[in-house]
């Protein structure tokens, strides 16, 4: 599956799937639809708000039962020509009616030089602010992320498949100058933690949906030029290493574990004609996830 968080007309937080033909299907009442008519259930809006809660945290903190019972829902629902909800409502939105927005909030979001700012996320198609009172050298890095989907601390390399929920893009915005002075004083946290500077999105692809994480083309482009071309084979820790290797310090389910930059810094010492500059549109695209695009302003 490919889960979403939007926002529905009437501005209401749901999660939802993509469907083939673009359409997203909400989640939450395609699986109080299941329960009623499969599962015969009296309760169905108690029960699916339990398993499939309308919020992507909560759904990842329902581990493998609340992903199984999304899949159904998803499932069932793609098999009943013209199925609306419970009670008569919709349960399928085109693009143009919803707002998508990150998709999911974790409580720790563990980056490469430590935590990042979870008040710093945006989603799809969100603003990264420029803060040209802070930096004139903006740029940009291609990186996947992982979502946790169970609670768990200290397990070993092999056992981190367990722990793995689905994989997202991450845009990880740098204010390089900050950064030069930052590490000569050993830290690495403003220069990545500024307000919109963490594009999360556009969706979660589940873990079932790629095999093999290692096995990705990655690509970065600024306004439609490729700026940087590579393959998340080239990681220089495997994905599940890297959960051992933070797993100590503990894990929630919904919590987010960026991977390292395998290339595609626009600077990186290069020209600084390269930087980020107002109106450029970025876009990180990530084979069988998608493509997240942010526009700087």
């Amino acid at each position: 599956m490919k889960l979403i968080t939007f926002e529905d007309s009437v501005r209401r937080s749901r999660v939802g799937a993509l469907v083939a033909d673009g359409r997203i299907l909400d989640l939450n009442s395609a699986c109080a639809l299941y329960l009623r008519e499969v599962e015969n259930e009296s309760a169905f809006d108690r029960l699916a708000d339990a398993l499939v809660p309308p919020n992507m945290r909560e759904l990842f903190g329902g581990g493998d039962t609340s992903l199984e019972a999304a899949r159904k829902a998803l499932d069932y629902v793609l098999e009943e020509d013209g199925a609306t909800g419970p009670r008569g409502e919709s349960i399928f939105y085109s693009s143009d009616e919803v707002a998508l927005k990150a998709p999911i909030v974790p409580r720790k979001f563990f980056g490469e030089a430590g935590f990042l700012n979870v008040d710093a996320i945006i989603g799809h198609d969100q603003p990264v602010i420029y803060p040209d009172h802070l930096t004139k050298e903006l740029d940009c890095e291609i990186r996947l992320a992982v979502v946790v989907k169970k609670t768990g601390q200290s397990f070993a390399s092999e056992e981190a498949g367990e722990y793995i929920g689905g994989y997202v893009i991450f845009n990880q915005i740098t204010a390089r100058d900050i950064q030069r002075r930052e590490l000569e004083s050993g830290a690495s946290l403003l220069c990545h933690g500024i307000e919109t500077f963490c594009p999360l999105g556009p969706w979660i692809a589940t873990a079932d949906e790629i095999s093999d994480p290692h096995q990705l083309a990655m690509e970065l482009r600024v306004n439609s030029e490729t700026r940087s071309s590579s393959h998340s084979s080239k990681m220089a820790l495997k994905v599940s290493d890297l959960l051992s290797r933070y797993s100590p310090m503990g894990f929630s389910a919904g919590d987010v574990i960026s991977t390292g930059m395998i290339s595609g810094s626009t600077l990186n010492g290069e020209s600084k004609t390269w930087s980020l500059k107002v109106g450029d549109v970025v876009e990180c695209e990530i084979e069988k996830i998608g493509i997240l695009r942010n526009q700087v302003i």
